[in-house]
This record gives structure tokens, sequence and C-alpha cells, in this order.
């Protein structure tokens, strides 16, 4: 897969030269000298994760920028180091030199090269691809990646810089044949590779996720007939060998599902593609439906069974993150509150996507009961939630709240003195909003029902007169919609007002009734 970077000249350039005069600019495409430095915006890196590639986390393999503090930049002769500042997302990065960077001397093009990593003692040499022998822990995969962009025309007023991975990407899929009823714990390595240049004869793959694993190669050939994918199980040593020549060529990635017999392994499908996605996969995998990252101890769930194993690793630490990258249906599954003091103190991150199917009794019910002055709900929506708190209290979101609960919403139908998005407030709620069926009207509030800090830019509708059942001391802005004076577009409105820097704003979806979109001022 070929990335795209964007190198404009520097924002100063561009108002400069919009104050220029047509006759300063007529007469030949020289720039002054030395005023116009030129500043790289990268973008492109980034990529839709897919549920068996390695974890989207602080390396280039799978889109990041993080962890990498500085490209080499070459245009004619001269290579200079550029500083690569990342987005806070770590999705795209700006490239800059402070001291003595590249200048404009004309808006005709440009050539440039830029590769990394680099030698630190030789940086105007682009280093030969040297992967490591060993890419079972995934700094160590995420290290073998080698990025670069040669000898390409940069054109001064639409400057693109188009980067390619100079390794080859190889995933192999195990699936247990004749003789195994799993292949958990399989150790997994390619051979018969080439020296050429340092490089390991052999590497052991990274674990990505359930039975998949991965690995980065220098580009090669391993000639049909030799061992290629080595599998270690259950006391059992088995290979793969190719009946045709592999070539692993530089940007591409490579993914094998081999059945693992007592009698050794056998192909049953392979695809060559895209570095991402490898143009689809053979046969079925373990989908756990969540990737976890243990560095930022963050699950990234992409259906109802991630959402249930962070549920689970939750239950035994409260301060696991949990980012959404997909809509959730939890009909006719169990969930278990997280209700031990002092709650959960990480940051659940709903990323615009919704839960459905929270549809639950129990003596107190909410997503959570408390929420740490640590915690963080944001960007998260509750779809058609029918909640009863048979005997105490239901609430959508949180039960007690010390955290910050941002742009959220609830609709549905809860029973017995609820409140909407929680029932006792002692942090942040903000931007949030309720639309439903409150069934004790009198002993509710719809937003929250007993507040005693700060309530931003909410607002409510459905059956409920209150917004706030009782406020003990806090600040509550609240407006219910009433399809009158207020409007839900006039929510949409005043909500977005308080989340200027969030990453996520609500707009008017095609139901009448707000959604989150990205905040592309703030990406």
């Amino acid at each position: 897969m070929r990335h795209r970077l964007f190198i404009p000249a520097a924002t100063a350039l561009l108002f400069a030269l919009a104050a220029c005069t047509q006759d300063e600019l007529a007469g030949d495409n020289r720039l002054p000298e030395g005023e116009y430095p030129v500043v790289i915006r990268a973008t492109g890196l980034s990529v839709e994760a897919t549920p068996l590639a390695a974890p989207s986390t602080r390396a280039t393999v799978d889109g990041d920028w993080q962890g990498v503090t500085s490209v080499a930049l070459k245009t004619g002769d001269a290579v200079k180091e550029y500083t690569v500042t990342a987005s806070t997302d770590f999705k795209s990065a700006t490239l800059s030199r402070k001291n003595d960077p590249y200048y404009w001397t004309s808006r005709d093009p440009i050539t440039v090269s830029a590769w990394w990593p680099f030698n630190n003692a030789n940086i105007t040499q682009m280093p030969a691809v040297k992967v490591a022998e060993d890419q079972s822990k995934l700094a160590d995969f995420q290290n073998s990646d080698f990025i670069s962009a040669e000898n390409r025309k940069v054109e001064f007023n639409n400057p693109t810089l188009e980067f390619t991975h100079r390794t080859a990407r190889v995933t192999i899929e195990l699936k247990p044949g004749t003789g195994f009823t799993s292949v958990a714990g399989a150790t997994v390595s390619l051979v018969s590779l080439s020296a050429d240049n340092g490089n390991p004869t052999a590497i052991k793959t990274y674990n990505a996720s359930g039975n998949t694993y991965e690995a980065l190669t220098a580009p090669q050939t391993v000639a049909a007939g030799k061992p290629f994918v080595k599998v270690e199980l259950g006391g059992g040593t088995f290979y793969f060998r190719p009946q045709n020549n592999v070539v692993l060529e530089a940007g591409s990635r490579y993914k094998y599902t081999v059945k693992v017999n007592a009698t050794g392994l056998t192909l049953e499908g392979c695809t060559i593609g895209s570095w991402v996605d490898g143009g689809g996969e053979s046969g079925e995998a373990e989908d756990l439906g969540y990737i976890y990252d243990s560095n930022t101890k963050t699950y990234t769930v992409y259906n109802a069974d991630g959402l249930l194993a962070w549920n689970e690793a939750a239950q035994k630490d409260r301060s696991i993150n949990c980012t959404l990258t997909a809509d959730i249906d939890l009909t006719g599954r169990e969930w278990t509150r997280l209700d031990t003091w002092p709650g959960y103190s990480g940051v659940f991150n709903g990323q615009g996507h919704s839960i459905t199917g929270l549809n639950f009794s129990a003596a107190r019910f909410g997503l959570f009961l408390f929420l740490n002055q640590s915690g963080v709900i944001k960007n998260l929506q509750l779809i058609d939630v029918n909640l009863d708190g048979s005997s105490g209290g239901a609430a959508g979101m949180v039960d007690r709240n010390h955290g910050q609960i941002i742009a959220c919403s609830v609709t549905g139908k809860l029973t017995v003195h609820s409140g909407g998005i929680a029932n006792a407030n002692y942090g942040d709620i903000i931007a949030c909003w309720f639309n439903g069926t409150l069934k004790d009207e009198a002993g509710c509030g719809t937003i929250v029902r007993f507040n005693y800090k700060n309530i931003t830019s909410c607002y409510w509708g459905g059956n409920a007169g209150q917004g706030v059942l009782r406020n003990e001391g806090g600040t509550v802005v609240a407006t219910k919609v009433d399809g009158a004076t207020v409007k839900w577009q006039t929510a949409v409105d005043g909500m977005n007002t308080a989340l200027t820097g969030n990453d996520y704003q609500w707009t008017l979806g095609t139901g009448g009734l707000p959604v989150l979109k990205r905040n592309n001022k703030n990406p």
C-alpha cells in the first residue's frame, strides 16, 4: 500500500504569496532566498484497522507516526534530518527543521527523496533493509518496518510525496486440521530466508491476534520446495513447503491460511495484495472482536464479543481503556456493570458509535455504576435502551458520576428513580442529551436526578418536565426540546458550542435526532 505525504510550503509562505502583487511574480518563478522554509505536513499513513492485523499502535507498519521522531530528507545532493511532530491521534505529522532548513528558491518543481529509519552515523545513505530475527514482541515487529520515497517530483503549488514500505508483510493464519482441535499456543516462524545485508534466515513471528501471526521481511524470493512456514505445536514441528517460488515484494502483504495436521501443514488459501488487507482472506478465522494494546492499556473494539471481552478485563482492572470502531449490538448478551468503588478510571471513547440492545432489569442499573474522577466517557450513543431499576435506580450511562461524560446520548425507556444520563453527578456532564420515557416522571431527572457539580449545554426531550430533579449547589445548563421554541437543531448548535475542542460534534441525523460526526477542525 502506498502512503501519501503532503509537503506544502510553510503557512507563512501562503499568506506572503497572497499578499504579493502580480508585478512581483509575473516575471519569473524565483523566490527570495532564505525566507520560505520547506515545512512538511505528513498525512496518509492512517489505515483502516483490520481485525487480524497487528494493533494500530505507534508504528508506520499500521499507519501511526508515534515512535518516528525524525526522517532523512534529501534534495539535490544535500540530506538533512527533519523533526517529526505527530498529531494528537498520531495519524498525521508535521515534518520541520528549526535550524538550517531547506528553502523554496523558486516555484519550479524539486526532486525529493526521504526515508525512515536512517543511520545517524551516515545520514546521507539510505540504509539497507534489515529486519529483526525475533519479531514476537510488538515493538520488534513494528521496528522492522522501513519506508521511503525515492526521486519524486514535488510541485510547488501542489507538493506531494508518495511513500511506500520497503519491506514485505507476511501474515499466517493457523487453523486446526486432522489431529488437532486447537492451535492455541503455537510458535510460528518463517524460514529459508535470504541472509543478504545481514538479514536473518529465520524470523519468529508476532502473534497479532488470536491464531494470526505476522512478520516483516526484506524483499526476496523463497525457492519452491524449501520450507517456508514452520509451526511448533504440541511437541511437534511442522513445515509448509510452497510448490512455487514465493516472491516477497516490498509494499505487499502475503496472507496464508494454513491448517495444522498431525502429518504436517497444508495450505488452505493464499492471497497477495495491499499492505493492509492482503486482498481478502481464505477460510474462517477466530475473531476476538478486539485488538489490545498493552502499551496504552486500550481495547480497540469492533463487535459485541470484543466489548464483552473488555468488560471482563475491566472487572479486574478498571483503568483499561476502550475505543469503539463500530456500532455494537448487545441484544441477548449479558452485560456486567462495573460497580466497585472507586469506579471506572479509564477512557471509554465511543468515537461516534452506538451501543444498542441494553435491555436489563436489576436492583440498580447503568452502563457503569461509578465513574471515577479520572474516568471519561465520551462520544458514545446508547440507543433504545430498556432499563428497569426494580428496587433502586436506573441511569443510562452512570449511576454516580465523579468524572467526565462528554458528547453522549441516551434514547429509550428507563423506570423507577431514573436519570437519563446519570443518577447523581459529582463531576462534569458536557453536551449530552436524552430522549425517551421516564416512567417515574415526578421522581426523575432526564439528565440527572441529583446534581452537585456541573452540567453544561445539555438537552432533553420526552415525557419528563425537568432536566434535574434536584440541584444541590452545582451549575446546571440544561434545556428541554419542546419542538416549538427549542428544536433539536437548537440543541445541536448549543451542544457544539461546548465541544469546540472535542474530536466529535453533533449534527442533525436523518431521524431528526442528533448524531455524532468527526470534528474536521480537530482531527
